[in-house]
């Protein structure tokens, strides 16, 4: 991931905490998916602990797929499109 070369460019191990943080949403939003806030349609966003990033997913049926990781600086009208595309 870009983002995690990244942050390890920036300090060794940031990039580690980056990915783990990711995957802390990941396991908090399967163990309880409508427990965060919905975007659009059935998305919805998971805020990564210590990083300016959303991880947004979608849940359908027994089907758990991340849609992104996204940077709370980009223009968020391109995460929706993509949500609703």
């Amino acid at each position: 991931m870009e983002a995690q070369a990244w942050y390890e460019s920036r300090a060794t191990g940031l990039g580690l905490e980056f990915a783990r943080s990711i995957d802390a949403a990941i396991a908090s939003a399967v163990r309880d998916p409508e427990a965060f806030a919905p975007i659009v349609n059935d998305y919805r966003k998971v805020l990564l602990r210590r990083f300016p990033f959303s991880m947004v997913y979608r849940v359908r049926g027994d089907e758990f797929l991340v849609v992104a990781v996204f940077h709370h600086r980009r223009d968020p009208r391109k995460l929706i499109r993509r949500a609703e595309g």
